[in-house]
């Protein structure tokens, strides 16, 4: 049928003098439908047989002719078509009837080909079809307006026409970019022309080519970053044809570039850091990251910690353990990276060995982590800076330092005895602490360090070390109350004896540690953030100048300094403290130039 329909309705449309097919193309690349300049539907429904002459006696040879022509399909357009000259013949005697009978079939052909013609305009999208129906139903109306068959056709090509006047608006809506997002626009009616012919070619591919351009616009979005607008409009173009892939597959394209965009904005903020402003660069990277990814993206976290350790640590993070290295190719002493933060710094409220220079209790905040040593510095640490520097300390100047008495249980001035001695003077071991060094000593120990490595290595501020000790805690001590639990470090326990059977008067009910004396440093468990003998072993010297109480002490956990000072501080306890003395808050004075076989140092680098 489809091949009768073309060869009769192309001949129709040469006899009827048209110019020819000219289709709507279907929905381009880009979202776009092009309309042709002839894409217009003649909307009358007129038609004037073409005048017929039948010479006499030429009645059977214009039926004949008539009949030739209804089967080729030439119902209307000339005087020798079939139509024409059954209603010439209807009006002559004697042909009326026969002219009449073969004038319904001409008509019933003439709507079948209408209906081919109806076909060819909706699922073609062909403008020439639809001319062609308009011209069958000018026909049509003339013969029989009235007719059942006539009248349902004829409503037919008024839905034809409805479908085609709302798909040229669609079109001309999408041409202007009226996609219809908010409602109306090329998608309402698209979607109306689709409800009216259901399956509707046109219709379809226009609604294929809103979702299209919608897609457009969401990908031009995400070019500007605006990823938001971007999943706005492909939610819209979600609706139009669910279950198609296209818009799930633009949302994995769209979500790609944001990865990548992302991506590339972490690593230009990473690569930002070490440099100058670099924190504030890598700042706006993450605030640009933070407009385009989607909530709990964990790049966002990763740079966000990156620009915190930056701040807080430069090229380190919390807990980190290292050592720098010192020219000729030794190391420096082992240090751990502590956390930023802060706390109470003193004596806590009702603390019955608490003095009143631990007091008042006031906020510290370290707004950036220091590296303070992992051990007290030990004698073979302090000979390399001696044998590297000849450097003579303050004990060796004066040749004594106060040294432990077995005998008497006290400390007694003993000659000879330096930071090469122990605890009773005898040779100390490379692993010891080392013991009788002044503040002064202590301190051209860690100039030494920081022209050696070429890093800021100092005393720790006394803030800076009961914040290390405390690792956390608020308590008295960092255990809690009472004995401390087996291992905590080298403190007086009641179970402590001495090579000679002494025993402690004032210590820790029911403890014992193993030693009298220092222990190598190192030899208990570390606290939670990873540095040993905070809580004993040997006192330690400060950075702080003393002062009788923590009025007007700096907050920011610095050293409380005032130049000249003859008194500093020391702090934690020590293998032969008493439990008071080994309390987090607990602090006391000491000269510069004191030495004596319970007070060492440790060091902190700063970061």
């Amino acid at each position: 049928m489809r091949s009768i329909f073309v060869v009769g309705l192309l001949g129709v449309l040469v006899l009827a003098g048209c110019k020819g097919d000219a289709d709507t193309d279907a929905a381009s690349g880009d979202g776009s439908v092009t309309i042709t300049g002839d894409d217009a539907v003649v909307p009358e429904l007129n038609w004037t047989p073409p005048p017929v002459v039948i010479a006499e006696d030429g009645e059977a040879e214009a039926l004949e002719q008539a009949r030739t022509a209804l089967a080729a399909d030439d119902l209307y357009a000339t005087p020798t078509s079939a139509i024409p000259l059954y209603l010439a013949l209807s009006r002559l005697p004697g042909s009326e009837r026969a002219a009449r009978t073969r004038l319904q079939r001409a008509q019933s052909r003439l709507l079948a080909l209408g209906t081919q013609a109806l076909v060819e305009a909706d699922e073609l999208d062909s403008i020439a079809g639809m001319r062609a129906a308009h011209d069958f139903a000018a026909v049509a109306r003339y013969l029989a307006a009235g007719d059942e068959a006539v009248v349902r056709y004829l409503e037919r090509v008024d839905d034809s026409d409805r479908l085609w006047e709302l798909n040229r608006a669609a079109e001309r809506a999408l041409q202007a970019g009226e996609l219809g997002e908010a409602g109306g626009g090329a998608l309402a009616l698209f979607r109306e022309a689709a409800a009216l012919r259901p399956g509707q070619p046109r219709a379809l591919q226009g609604m294929a080519a809103v979702e299209s351009a919608m897609i457009r616009r969401a990908e031009l979005a995400a070019d500007e970053a605006n990823y938001s607008g971007a999943s706005r409009w492909l939610a819209h173009a979600t609706t139009i044809r669910p279950g198609f892939p296209t818009v799930g597959d633009a949302e994995q394209r769209l979500q790609r570039m944001r990865e990548a965009h992302i991506r590339r904005l972490r690593d230009e903020g990473v690569d930002a850091l070490p440099g100058i402003n670099g924190v504030v660069v890598a700042r706006e990277r993450l605030a640009q990251i933070i407009g385009i990814a989607e909530p709990g993206d964990p790049v966002v976290n990763d740079l966000r910690e990156r620009i915190d350790r930056t701040v807080h640590y430069g090229d380190f993070r919390p807990g980190q353990v290292f050592t720098d290295a010192l020219e000729g190719g030794a190391r420096g002493p082992q240090v751990v990276v502590l956390p930023h933060g802060g706390f109470m710094m003193g004596a806590l409220p009702g603390d019955r060995d608490a003095e009143d220079n631990e007091s008042p209790r006031h906020a510290i905040r370290f707004e950036r982590g220091f590296a303070m040593g992992v051990r007290e510095v030990s004698v073979g640490e302090f000979r390399r800076f001696v044998d590297a520097t000849g450097f003579q300390s303050r004990a060796v100047r004066r040749g004594f330092s106060l040294a432990y008495d077995e005998r008497t249980g006290n400390f007694l001035r003993r000659s000879n005895v330096d930071w090469r001695s122990d605890y009773v003077g005898r040779p100390a071991g490379d692993t010891m602490p080392v013991l009788h060094v002044s503040a002064k000593d202590a301190q051209a120990y860690v100039d030494w360090l920081s022209t050696q490595s070429g890093r800021r290595y100092r005393l720790p501020s006394e803030a800076e070390f009961e914040y290390a000790y405390r690792n956390g805690t608020a308590e008295r001590y960092p255990w809690g109350e009472g004995t401390p639990p087996d291992g905590a470090g080298n403190m007086t326990g009641a179970l402590d004896r001495s090579p000679g059977g002494r025993a402690w008067g004032n210590a820790f009910p029911e403890y014992e540690d193993g030693y009298w004396g220092p222990a190598p440093v190192g030899s208990f468990e570390p606290n939670t953030w990873g540095v040993h003998d905070l809580a004993g072993n040997v006192s330690e010297w400060m950075a702080d100048c003393w002062h009788a109480t923590y009025r007007r002490a700096p907050g920011d956990g610095s050293a409380w300094v005032n130049p000249g000072c003859r008194d500093q501080v020391i702090r934690g306890g020590s293998w032969a403290s008493s439990p008071a003395q080994t309390r987090t808050s607990w602090r006391a004075l000491a000269q510069v130039d004191t030495t004596n076989a319970r007070l060492g140092f440790r060091v902190v680098r700063e970061l």
